[in-house]
């Protein structure tokens, strides 16, 4: 954005110059091109924008660097401990021990307490919990806001065509889950009564 502005201030000149030598020719041809330039530079940097361009907490704290998926498929999703749903965890995990191992399949879970206050356990306590009753090996993420004013990041890529460049959704419950292809790129928006197990998913997987 910075570029495009000096490049204003730059082009500005020149059309005063030439409305001074009433040159009007030039001018147009100087605005002309100066549009066309503007908008390819927009519309990369909204084909630019990938989910590597984010970071977040683990649930141990530590720092997520998204740029690490890089030729990963990715299923995102908002978990809670005391919720109908919680027993997807068993599906979870069996899809990462069945799809992740190899490499081919990252699962973020990101614990959130926004819905039905069914996630209030402290970062400790949620580890315990999906070790003890799920046995979860696959990436489990810090609690978040996944809608609303302190939404994080990366789920306003996720729920914004404006970003993603995809569709706009919204998370209506726990258990929501997200698509990423091996680019970066949204797929897309899956609810809670999809299950992990679900055709969509599988034939994403397995590229059918």
């Amino acid at each position: 954005m910075l570029i495009i502005a000096y490049q204003m201030i730059a082009l500005l000149k020149l059309i005063l110059t030439f409305v001074k030598k009433n040159q009007m020719n030039k001018v147009f041809l100087l605005l002309s091109t100066f549009l066309i330039f503007t908008a390819m530079t927009f519309q990369n940097e909204k084909e630019l924008k990938t989910i590597y361009n984010f970071k977040a907490k683990s649930l141990d704290g530590i720092d997520f660097d998204f740029n690490s998926l890089k030729g990963k498929k990715v299923l995102i999703v908002n978990t809670a401990s005391e919720c109908g749903y919680t027993s997807q965890y068993s599906e979870l995990e069996a899809l990462f021990k069945k799809y992740g191992k190899s490499g081919g399949l990252v699962i973020l879970g990101f614990p959130c307490n926004q819905f039905g206050g069914q996630e209030p356990g402290s970062a400790s306590e949620i580890q315990t919990f999906c070790t003890k009753n799920y046995g979860v090996t696959f990436q489990m993420m810090g609690k978040i806001d996944v809608k609303g004013n302190q939404q994080h990041p990366i789920y306003k890529w996720l729920t914004t065509k404006e970003e993603n460049n995809k569709e706009n959704s919204n998370v209506t419950w726990n258990f929501n889950k997200y698509l990423i292809d091996e680019k970066g790129q949204y797929i897309c928006h899956l609810g809670s009564n999809d299950s992990p197990n679900c055709e969509k998913i599988i034939n994403w997987l397995e590229g059918k």
